[in-house]
């Protein structure tokens, strides 16, 4: 099976990586009745809640950005295929000039580095929100959080220690490249955010993790999921900008839209519906 998809943005080549993907368990959606979920996919001819692990990459003016960069081995066989997206996309780490990471949960950093630590782009500059920077870089603000955020908090200092003088933090609208900036989408994490490219008269819009599991948020975007730091605001956050993008007509990815993941999206039955343009 192909690991990319690609289009043309203006000048710029925009490929999606996919790293893998697994299924979701019903209980990680707490305050969502399982009758609910089930209702949706049926709906969606779903039989379980899938979700993909996705990097993108973008050629633009001489540059090669990766953003994001996958769970590596942390969830099993099913995921860990970065390596063989890049290559089919006809790119070597050591061709990667900006890394840029929407936030630092382990399915978008842990690929940046080996299991021993090393930076996987031995070239690549790492850009990524102050806010997160800020927040992962102390392990007092992990330590008491239960084993798991801990651990999270482990592997975000690995990946801070591997590219060292190579990390650029940015501010919450900041530049990552020409024509490449972030935004913020508050919620998820600390400085989560995602991005906007920008090239000739078109764009595409990285709406980063607003969405784990497409069959279920986008129809009814009030549906949270455990992995939000702060659930309230981040339904905010996934409600806002779902109405923005099916007013404005915008094309955008993810970091867990199904492949291809090129996606619009419409108002239909009080929610959303993705839609393939």
């Amino acid at each position: 099976m192909s690991r990319t998809a690609t289009r043309t943005i203006g000048d710029a080549e925009v490929t999606i990586l996919t790293d893998g993907g697994i299924s979701f368990s019903a209980d990680l959606f707490p305050g969502t009745d399982e009758a609910h979920i089930k209702e949706l996919l049926s709906a969606a001819g779903k039989g379980e809640i899938e979700t993909n692990f996705n990097a993108v990459l973008i050629r633009s003016g001489g540059r090669t950005i990766l953003a994001d960069a996958g769970p590596r081995d942390l969830f099993g066989p099913a995921c860990g295929f970065l390596p063989e997206a890049l290559k089919e996309a006809g790119t070597a780490p050591d061709q990667v000039d900006t890394l840029f990471a929407t936030h630092l949960h382990p399915d978008h950093i842990a690929g940046m580095i080996t299991a021993e630590g090393a930076a996987v782009f031995p070239r690549a500059e790492l850009a990524l929100p102050r806010a997160e920077h800020d927040f992962w870089s102390q392990a007092s603000n992990t330590s008491g959080g239960g084993e798991t955020l801990e651990q999270w908090g482990q592997l975000a200092r690995a990946v801070l220690a591997a590219y060292g003088d190579r990390l650029r933090p940015i501010e919450a609208e900041g530049e990552i490249a020409p024509g490449l900036s972030a935004f913020a989408l508050p919620g998820h994490t600390p400085g989560h955010s995602g991005w906007r490219l920008a090239s000739g008269a078109e764009q595409l819009l990285h709406v980063g993790d607003i969405i784990h599991a497409p069959a279920l948020q986008a129809a009814d975007p009030d549906i949270a999921i455990a992995f939000d730091m702060n659930m309230d605001t981040a339904r905010a956050t996934r409600k806002r900008l779902l109405d923005e993008l099916a007013s404005d007509g915008a094309l955008f990815t993810g970091g867990h839209f199904l492949h291809p993941a090129f996606h619009g999206v419409e108002r239909a039955n009080g929610g959303y519906r993705l839609t393939r343009p």
